[in-house]
């Protein structure tokens, strides 16, 4: 109760202008600073914090094709200040109807390599981002939709400044890049990658956005724009896929209801299946809670203890159970009950590591399904938004692996989501939840997260990229909000401890490298790394909000 007390005199005071950025309207939380301007003037005309969130993803495709785009996914927490109702849209892409349980296996029946599935058009799921949002924007949008991809179009017409780190991805890709004809063409029009401060314009990009904001998501399910998706996906002659224009055309969003957890005195809610997300961090924080994490030092070797354990057992958990829950029993309720998650926590010895404990048995499992370990993601992208009359928006958007497929239609790349899938359908002769299927949606680790206090306030608006490890990033920076009292932007800089299975990761050049000696002599496995995570936060004060953006990667936070 005591940092709960100090928490609220923090969420009651301003922070310092050089830790967080503050605003008493409205504020956007993105990961580019054209993106989260774009969000800014959408808001400053009224606009709501879905239409905000219109704008932004648009511009992100443009200027962060690497990481999301309207070729990708995306998972979107809403929460209506007026009707004080949190829902969720499942933008997940979903399978084509002509794959097979087999799609990522050689003739020889063993699991291909990574690259050589996700290259090409074999891994291309059906996008769903540009669905999700405009479904979203039918419930809760204030400006008209054709408005909202002005910006867009505008920076895609003019052209943009190519940035430090987008020049440093096309260059460290540029092989997988070359294979494609139109990736080729965009990103090494001369045979080489652009430098920092080169004008990139993408006009078939905007060619694309004027069908969208007129059509809304069916230019993306029926016509030319349609037809060159599939075009491309199954003319990727080294490694084609079996999409149609009536996979396109059946894809839907889908509203699911939000995963809610309570952590202390806080109600933390996610995203429920087909990520693992909001299951697993509310694991971890529930198996946190039986230790004194309010008085742990938040950069020592017992906090990253206990980071490391707790998440190792909610990986054991969601390599296991957890799937597309409309295809495979998930038990999102037994995973989360207080007594299996008590029991889980006596697991964990204060002084000594598990480096591979194995899933439990919680209530409503499915007992025959075997494990996937495998940990893929890549390519995401995070948005935090609040709008003035309160409305929040927390979106995670992804297109997987950096630049996708790396496959490119009507000027934008196309996600490789299927390699989210486990490449082997059954392991001795059980079936493995996130198997492939035909029109199943791929298990993710998003995390898309909301935060409301005791009185049922909405507090925190968070999220990350980073793959598996985004479980870790935003358990950890909740716990610092939370318990350590942080502000967002000391939160999210506090150096990364996180697990995705046996190792804990340090990440390299912080405080948290110099654990490893400490936690190596507790009979941990113990990586030093470098971790981008890329996380944008808003906390809600009593005089207006606080946003922090992450330093490890170009994104800001802004607000009026």
């Amino acid at each position: 109760m005591r940092r709960l007390i100090l928490l609220m005199l923090l969420l009651a005071a301003p922070a310092a202008a050089r830790e967080a950025a503050t605003a008493t309207r409205h504020m956007v939380a993105a990961a580019h600073p054209l993106a989260a301007e774009a969000g800014r003037e959408v808001l400053r005309l009224g606009g709501s914090a879905i239409d905000a969130a219109v704008a932004v993803q648009a511009v992100l495709g443009l200027v962060e094709p690497q990481s999301s785009g309207i070729g990708g996914g995306a998972l979107i927490l809403h929460w209506d200040a007026t009707a004080r109702s949190l829902v969720t849209w499942d933008g997940r892409e979903t399978a084509p109807a002509a794959v097979t349980p087999g799609l990522f296996l050689r003739p020889d029946g063993t699991p291909m390599g990574f690259h050589e599935a996700a290259v090409g058009g074999r891994a291309v799921g059906v996008p769903g981002a540009v669905a999700a949002l405009e479904a979203a924007h039918r419930a809760y949008g204030r400006l008209p939709w054709d408005t909202l991809f002005a910006p867009a179009i505008a920076l895609a017409e003019q052209g943009f400044t190519v940035s430090p780190r987008l020049a440093a991805a096309i260059a460290a890709d540029r092989e997988q890049l070359a294979r494609d004809p139109a990736a080729r063409a965009y990103f090494l029009p001369d045979g080489a990658p652009p430098q920092a401060g080169h004008v990139l314009r993408n006009p078939l990009y905007a060619e694309t956005l004027r069908a969208i904001a007129v059509r809304g998501a069916a230019a993306l399910r029926e016509g030319p724009i349609a037809e060159a998706i599939v075009a491309a996906v199954r003319s990727a002659d080294w490694n084609p896929g079996t999409m149609t224009v009536a996979d396109l055309a059946a894809y839907r969003p889908v509203q699911r209801d939000p995963v809610c957890v309570l952590y202390r005195a806080w109600r933390v809610c996610g995203m429920g299946p087909p990520s693992s997300g909001g299951i697993a961090v509310g694991q971890i924080l529930g198996l946190v809670s039986h230790t004194g994490m309010v008085s742990l030092d938040p950069r020592g070797a017992d906090a990253a203890h206990w980071l490391a354990e707790a998440g190792r057992l909610a990986f054991a958990d969601r390599n296991l159970y957890v799937a597309d829950s409309d295809r495979v029993r998930v038990p999102v309720r037994g995973l989360l009950d207080p007594a299996y998650l008590t029991s889980r926590a006596q697991l964990i010895d204060r002084d000594r590591a598990n480096p591979s404990p194995k899933p439990g048995n919680p209530p409503w499992r499915d007992a025959a399904l075997a494990p996937d370990e495998t940990v893929r993601e890549h390519g995401t992208s995070h948005v935090s938004i609040r709008d003035t009359a309160g409305n929040a928006v927390s979106m995670t958007t992804t297109i997987e692996d950096a630049f996708g497929a790396r496959v490119m239609a009507a000027g934008f790349l196309l996600n490789n989501q299927l390699t989210d899938f486990s490449f082997r359908p059954e392991i001795d002769g059980r079936p493995v939840a996130n198997r492939v299927e035909p029109g199943k949606r791929p298990r993710s680790s998003m995390a898309p997260t909301m935060v409301f206090d005791p009185q049922g306030e909405l507090r925190v608006i968070l999220g990350s990229p980073g793959g598996a490890r985004i479980i870790g990033y935003v358990a950890q920076t909740l716990i610092a909000i939370l318990d350590w009292a942080m502000d967002p932007q000391a939160a999210i800089a506090l150096p990364r401890v996180v697990t995705v299975g046996t190792e804990i990761e340090l990440e390299a050049d912080t405080d948290a490298a110099a654990l490893k000696e400490a936690l190596e002599a507790r009979g941990h496995r113990v990586a030093v790394r470098a971790l981008p995570s890329g996380l944008h936060a808003i906390v809600v004060t009593a005089r207006g909000v606080m946003g922090g953006a992450d330093p490890r990667r170009e994104g800001v936070a802004l607000g009026d």
